[in-house]
């Protein structure tokens, strides 16, 4: 047995990660107020759609009859699920115990799940609409999630807004999650009135980014999401039966999909470090694919919903809104708001770049070798074999001057399986300090995860050439090619984009399993998230001898004038 086996789901630190996320389970860091009385609440306002079915939102207004610009949001979750006044204070929305909540942060008791502050954004002179979308909430009709319909009835809730008597007429869409993901389909279809979109962390892809992410089947959050959606609303489609019937991102799957080359509609994107299990790799794809010129990109690596609710993320929310809703000389944001972290808790630097990539960017391979050794290739051809359900191999690079990492992240490995004909292969970039792991936050609350992470089933590698490059690897997820005994196949990997700054004697280590490599228990693993892993086999990793397993990393030098 080679002697970097790991076993990368057992790190030390638990027991007082437990402990913290406990405490956040029975008492969340979130503070509700009362809306203050001269906000103006319409409830149920009643808007028909093209096709005669009644939606209905909620409408708050500042005092005075305006005109207002307009902030919306869409969703299925309830539009009146709010904080609930008991005889012990507020209690907030269930969701934010069951997904930890690491920072606190303040929302009104008329904000509804992961949508915006009704009392901070009427404050500042903006009304808020707040829209049941079809078959869910107090809403007529029935609905279908992601669909084409969908994008309608947004569309016609924009062109609505914007002839109320109170409305200036300049519609803008923001909210988290779903929230967000609404809000690209209905751009595409480019309502006059719509004059900027905040997509807040929202996935473009229901197949590659959540449902089915590097061909491995999402087994937790996506089954509590489905069954949690059946029940809240009246859908005519069921997505978890469909599901079963398309393992392969055929037509039905494309249908879920916005066609982001069709927005032209100015757009702040949150592209979220901590987030990849989710929302991360489509935020990023969004600003990366959209035809808008205006096209920004806030960056972060902390806890979702406080950084959503937080100063700093409101003021750039309201700069931008005010820039192309109000039409005010306020200055042109930067392309990215670019947040470098040395530990979860340690914000290095938070600077403006151009580009996502940046175009400085040197891509560096780390070679896979023998000894768990990363880093120039191999003298002589090699390979190390480990069990798919039991173990893991890590491989590790001591850094020996201050580096930043920032960028996206690719593995190309050249496999081979053994009592098996596929596999799902689960990786992670870790950095250490002092002999120490250094965690950082991740999706759902979870505050133990790597730099970066990346999964892929093997028999789902086949690469859409078109849209692949040297460090985004795209796969069609068309066609399954089992492997046969031994044979010996090259497989590469994406990993999540992040910016990490590693300084000199920290180890940069790669871990690969054949397992999803957090631990399943939910009070120190990253619960919900769950992934298919492998059922049975071995994997060896080959290198040398034109067989070139590498990491490639995203070293970027300090911006021209840096000291």
């Amino acid at each position: 047995m080679p002697h970097n086996v790991d076993r990368p789901w057992r790190r030390p630190g638990v027991a007082a990660y437990a402990r913290s996320r406990l405490r956040s389970v029975l008492r969340p860091p979130v503070t509700v107020y009362p809306t203050p009385r001269d906000v103006v609440k319409e409830r149920d306002v009643i808007v028909p759609m093209r096709d005669g079915v009644i939606l209905r939102v909620n409408v708050y207004r500042p005092p005075g009859d305006g005109p207002f610009p307009v902030i919306m949001s869409a969703h299925p979750y309830g539009k009146d699920n709010v904080p609930r006044r008991t005889r012990r204070g507020w209690a907030p929305s269930f969701q934010f115990r069951i997904m930890n909540q690491s920072a606190p942060f303040s929302i009104s008791d008329q904000t509804s799940w992961e949508a915006p502050d009704p009392a901070w954004w009427t404050a500042r002179g903006y009304a808020v609409v707040n829209a049941d979308l079809r078959g869910c909430g107090t809403s007529d009709g029935v609905g279908t999630l992601m669909s084409d319909q969908e994008a309608e009835d947004v569309y016609d809730l924009v062109e609505w807004a914007a002839a109320a008597p109170w409305s200036s007429g300049s519609i803008g869409l923001l909210g988290v999650s779903y929230l967000a993901i609404s809000q690209y389909k209905a751009a595409a279809l480019r309502p006059p009135h719509l004059r900027a979109i905040c997509p807040w962390e929202g996935f473009t892809d229901a197949y590659r980014d959540f449902m089915t992410p590097g061909g491995v089947t999402e087994r937790g959050f996506s089954v509590i999401w489905q069954a949690a959606t059946r029940r809240a609303a009246r859908l005519s489609e069921d997505i978890a039966a469909q599901r079963r019937r398309h393992p392969l991102r055929d037509g039905w799957w494309e249908s879920l999909t916005p066609d982001l080359s069709r927005i032209e509609t100015p757009m702040l994107v949150c592209g979220s470090f901590s987030d990849s299990r989710l929302h991360s790799q489509g935020s990023f794809r969004a600003f990366e694919e959209v035809a808008s010129a205006e096209r920004f990109l806030y960056t972060h690596r902390g806890p979702k919903w406080a950084t959503f609710y937080s100063e700093d993320a409101r003021r750039t929310q309201l700069a931008f809104f005010d820039r192309y809703l109000r039409g005010r000389d306020v200055p042109r944001p930067a392309p990215v708001r670019l947040e470098v972290r040395e530990a979860r808790d340690k914000v290095v630097t938070v600077r403006d770049e151009q580009e996502w990539p940046l175009a400085r960017t040197r891509w560096r391979d780390l070679a896979l070798g023998a000894d768990g050794r990363l880093g120039e290739p191999a003298d002589a051809p090699g390979s190390e074999t480990f069990s798919l359900r039991r173990g893991a191999l890590r491989f590790d690079l001591t850094v020996a001057e201050d580096v930043e990492l920032t960028g996206p992240m690719m593995l190309r490995l050249w496999i081979s399986l053994h009592g098996c004909d596929d596999a799902a292969l689960f990786a992670g970039v870790e950095k250490w300090s002092g002999g120490r792991y250094v965690p950082f936050e991740g999706s759902y609350g979870y505050g133990r995860d790597r730099v970066a992470t990346g999964m892929h089933r093997v028999s789902l590698r086949e690469l859409d050439p078109e849209r692949s490059s040297a460090v985004r690897p795209v796969f069609t997820f068309r066609t399954s090619q089992p492997l046969s005994e031994g044979e010996v196949v090259p497989l590469d990997m994406a990993l999540s984009d992040s910016s990490t700054q590693f300084r000199a004697g920290d180890s940069l280590r790669l871990v690969i399993a054949g397992r999803f490599i957090e631990p399943k228990n939910p009070l120190f693993g990253n619960f919900p998230a769950r992934y298919a892993s492998s059922t049975t086999g071995r994997c060896t990793i080959h290198w040398g001898d034109g067989a070139g397993s590498f990491l490639r990393v995203p070293v970027v030098d300090p911006p021209p004038g840096a000291s």
